[in-house]
């Protein structure tokens, strides 16, 4: 086959038809690649941040607005006809080309914004005539695809404004310090013609050059009737900008946490400015009266209850001294709890039917397991009510509930309610978990705390139906709240109510003067809380409409004498509030609570044998709580001082009577704190019956003790502890049937016994025996 030439014409077709793919194609996308700074703004669109983008320029992201003054100043600048032309004028390219000849250099382009905004885009190219030709065609290509408005807003955010500056917003913020919609005339002006020569011209330098310049542009607004001769003479007096500006920096530790989840974004959070730049003062005050105890940092989370938005983070020191750990976001860092999560574990407890409000929980000296909790006065109640214990966060017996709670169906709880720190298996945590064992956040915390009372809005105002998202973290994003689909909550409404009822009654610090009547104008259920070592101060507020969280100590883990949380950390809680509008407290759910009778002493479900009855509210499982154990039957004699059996007085001649009982240990405890507590009358000398008058204090769950070993390497020795539910007793001690002393009023008695089993035997002035087998191991 013969080869045949192609004609003249098909290789113009063909070379037009590639020019013309190449052309469609030839655009940019996206056309800006470099990397831009990370912006956070508050709810009403001030600017609470930003920081330099990682080619170390100040660009941020690209607005969605323009303002009106700096739109019409660049447009009389740069491209008067620029919503006539079709990205290229011929115009002004023929203007360029005749002034460009007669002055024999280059002084004009003639390029149009469109024109521009390509050159922007593909910066580093040298201008010739080529490259001239290659942004023509690209600009009458990104007309097709870009609106007027679009191109115009990608050339106020890309356009160079000398040094580091880049864009509109970033250079009215470096140069004026405000945002572009705040600017003047005087000042949009100036913006305006810097792009234009941005190395030649810069605040500080040259001064006079950017004067002329700005003035010959206010004239022409003048002439163009937008500027009228008085405004224009005015705006002229203005001064121009002789250095930079520091960027707002009102939340540091929020920025920075933007710059890790949103890097080179800018995110619209839901911090309220005013709110945020009040309690940053507030917590730089308190920190001047903490940093004389040596404690450097403090943070604060506040959020909405019903949406959980973040209305104000300041996540530590706000002058974030790098010397005690500033720069460290505490709001996210896990420390340990203190007693902080015990009101989940009563809510738990009260769901399960485990506890009433008001039952009488055990506040004795308590050895599990070789952990021997302490509360924080190092005092003992006896006996105190589940809601008392909670409100005076009394170590044991929160420890004693845990016990019977469970360990691992605690956790399991927790991790319903968000906590995502407890990642050991439950024995890592044992018992002292309920006590610091385990680490949160202070922002798991208070979306934990927002949570309880999100399920009594709920109540309110969805007929008590809850949702999978109503236990969430909070959002510190201006963003719709999440939907989600109906899911029964961990936590009842009506165990909620019940816990936040017993927080209402937490002592307030001491400095909160008249903190009864501030009461009630304003319910806070509050919770405070001590890690071991005072290394944390935690307090946690909530109200109908929000929640407070705070934190207090030192980044780097020293503990200080004194830092606790209704010290240290419930001041800046209250006063925090006292910032916050009043709210109204929450409805109670009458439908998930029951009206139980109770007993009035123990606080248990009424027995048959409780004289006194009262009525609680209960959640719907009180209904099968124990009845009260501590209420029994007693028979008297005619004179109902002594205790009779039938072997030596008639049933007809008793005098039967419930009577309030504890335990001999929680007895000893009770009654000096308890005046109107009556102990068990004593048998009649001739009608004696065996009844438990004594027990252990130490050793008692475990019947383990060690002989401490002294700087000599002897043995030292053991305190043993007991307690009688007669004031007036007088005990026998026998070890091994040897008698060793005697005691009365605080009955202990040290001793020094061989390692190996040993049993203990106790006799009191009345002839009561009790028997106890310790093992004795020697400590190294």
């Amino acid at each position: 086959m013969k080869f045949r030439r192609p004609k003249r014409c098909e290789v113009t077709v063909a070379i037009v038809v590639v020019l013309g793919i190449w052309w469609w194609f030839s655009l940019p996308a996206p056309l800006f690649s470099a990397p831009t700074s990370t912006v956070i703004e508050s709810s009403d669109g001030a600017l609470l941040g930003a920081h330099i983008a990682d080619d170390g320029q100040w660009r941020f992201p690209q607005p969605d607005s323009l303002p009106r003054k700096l739109r019409t100043c660049i447009l009389l600048f740069e491209d008067r006809h620029f919503y006539q032309h079709p990205g290229v004028n011929p115009a002004a390219i023929a203007r360029a080309v005749w002034q460009n000849i007669r002055n024999r250099r280059v002084v004009s382009g003639g390029s149009t914004i469109t024109m521009q905004v390509m050159r922007l885009a593909r910066k580093g190219k040298k201008r010739t005539l080529v490259q001239k030709f290659v942004e023509i065609m690209l600009a009458l290509r990104a007309e097709i695809s870009y609106s007027k408005d679009e191109i115009l807003t990608l050339y106020m955010a890309n356009a160079p404004f000398g040094s580091n500056i880049v864009g509109i917003e970033a250079a009215a913020w470096r140069l004026y310090g405000r945002r572009p919609h705040e600017l003047t005339w005087a000042e949009a002006a100036t913006l305006a013609v810097l792009p234009n020569a941005p190395a030649l011209i810069y605040p500080g330098r040259r001064n006079e050059q950017l004067r002329a310049k700005r003035d010959r542009l206010l004239d022409r607004l003048s002439a163009s009737h937008i500027l009228s001769a008085a405004d224009c003479s005015l705006a002229k007096a203005e001064p121009l900008p002789t250095h930079i500006c520091p960027v707002p920096s009102a939340a540091p530790h929020l920025l920075g946490r933007a710059m890790k989840e949103y890097p080179g974004q800018r995110v619209v959070t839901s911090i309220d400015r005013h709110l945020q730049e009040t309690v940053t003062r507030s917590v730089m005050r308190h920190l001047i009266r903490l940093k004389a105890n040596e404690i450097h940092n403090a943070a604060v989370l506040v959020t909405e209850v019903s949406s959980g938005r973040v209305l104000a983070y300041i996540g530590n020191a706000p002058d974030m001294n790098a010397a005690h750990g500033g720069a460290v976001d505490v709001i996210t860092a896990p420390r340990s709890s203190g007693s902080i999560l015990k009101p989940f574990l009563y809510a738990a407890m009260q769901d399960d039917g485990l506890l009433l409000p008001r039952t009488l929980v055990p506040d004795i000296p308590t050895q599990i397991g070789g952990f021997s909790p302490q509360n924080f006065d190092l005092q003992y109640s006896g006996a105190v009510p589940a809601s008392m214990a909670l409100s005076r966060s009394l170590n044991i017996p929160a420890v004693r509930m845990l016990r019977d709670y469970g360990t691992a169906r605690f956790i399991a709880l927790l991790k319903k309610l968000q906590f995502t720190t407890l990642t050991q298996q439950p024995d890592h945590y044992g018992l002292s978990l309920i006590l610091g064992g385990g680490e949160v956040t202070l922002w798991e915390l208070a979306g934990a705390y927002a949570a309880l009372g999100r399920l009594l809005l709920r109540y309110e105002n969805d007929y008590g139906t809850s949702y999978r998202t109503d236990f969430r973290h909070p959002d510190y994003r201006l963003v719709p709240e999440p939907k989600s689909l109906p899911q029964p909550p961990p936590v009842s409404a009506a165990a909620a109510w019940l816990t936040l009822a017993a927080l209402l009654d937490v002592n307030r610090p001491d400095d909160e003067t008249g903190w009864q009547s501030f009461a009630s104008a304003r319910k806070i259920a509050w919770k405070t809380g001590t890690s071991f070592g005072f290394r944390d101060a935690w307090a946690v507020g909530l109200t109908r409409n929000w929640v407070v969280a705070v934190w207090c100590g030192n980044a780097d883990g020293e503990g200080r004498p004194g830092l606790v949380g209704a010290s240290a950390a419930a001041p800046i809680l209250f006063e925090t509030f006292s910032y916050l509008p009043r709210s109204s407290w929450f409805a109670c759910p009458h439908d998930e609570l029951l009206l139980l009778p109770v007993c009035r002493q123990s606080g248990c479900r009424s027995g048959p044998n409780c004289p006194d009855i009262d009525s609680v509210y209960v959640a719907e499982k009180g209904a099968m709580a124990p009845t009260c154990p501590y209420h029994t039957l007693i028979h008297l004699d005619s004179t109902r001082t002594w205790q009779v059996t039938s072997e030596c007085v008639p049933v007809e001649q008793m005098i039967h009577e419930p009577w309030f009982v504890l335990p001999p240990i929680m007895e000893w405890y009770y009654r000096r704190t308890h005046p109107w507590y009556r102990p068990l009358p004593p048998f009649r000398p001739d009608c004696h019956y065996p009844v438990q008058t004594m027990d252990m204090i130490y050793p008692r769950e475990n019947n383990k003790v060690f002989i401490p070993v002294q700087l000599d390497g002897s043995p030292g020795h053991v305190i043993l502890e007991a307690a009688h539910s007669s004031a007036s007793a007088v005990i026998f001690w026998h070890l091994d049937d040897l008698y060793i002393g005697q005691t009365s009023g605080r009955h202990q008695m040290p001793v020094q016994p061989s390692p190996g089993r040993h049993t203990l035997t106790l006799i009191d002035n009345s002839g009561n025996r009790f028997s106890k087998a310790i093992i004795v191991a020697e400590k190294n």
